[in-house]
């Protein structure tokens, strides 16, 4: 676990950004967290939403590709971010749905195979951000990142999302070096 989490650690540096300082690109990629049952954002992916709508409207970037899990017809992350996207005022031909970004690695992979993305700024939270910036960099998207704290007060769920964030730091070695189909 240490070396999946140094590697993550090395892979990330100096691609990690605020809002204000990240270098444009072309694409915000959103990555997906839970909708509730009722089909609303939950407070992570809210924040993430939030994040994306203000780098789309200060320019960081031109369009948004929001990636998430649609594996059953009562759960829907992307079509909930896009409706999100689109009720606060981003316009449809700016948003990009990807329905089939199950976990971060499938988000990163199909960003750039499905959807031609080259440059990107990430857009999740901080204790996510650093393996999400390495996948997509070691899958070939110039990929930088800028990390939501907004709902950090939510402890126990932070604590909880921080604590799994190191298995999957090791999954993602994993994936990567078994050559996991793109």
């Amino acid at each position: 676990m240490a070396g999946s989490l140094w590697w993550v650690d090395r892979g990330a540096r100096g691609h990690l950004y605020s809002a204000d300082d990240v270098p444009a690109a072309p694409v915000g990629l959103v990555l997906g967290a839970l909708v509730h049952a009722d089909g609303t954002p939950s407070a992570f992916l809210t924040a993430r939403l939030a994040l994306a709508q203000r780098l789309y409207r200060s320019g960081k970037v031109r369009a948004l590709l929001v990636s998430g899990d649609n594996s059953g017809p009562d759960y829907d992350e992307p079509d909930t971010m896009r409706d999100w996207l689109l009720a606060c005022g981003v316009p449809s031909d700016r948003i990009l749905v990807d329905e089939a970004g199950f976990d971060t690695y499938d988000s990163c992979a199909r960003a750039e195979q499905v959807f031609g993305v080259r440059r990107a700024v990430l857009v999740t939270q901080s204790y996510h951000l650093e393996r999400a910036v390495t996948l997509c960099r070691h899958l070939g998207i110039d990929a930088a990142g800028v990390g939501d704290d907004s709902v950090r007060h939510e402890w126990f769920s932070w604590w909880r999302a921080s604590v799994r964030e190191q298995g999957a730091c090791v999954k993602a070695v994993y994936d990567l070096t078994t050559g996991r189909p793109r």
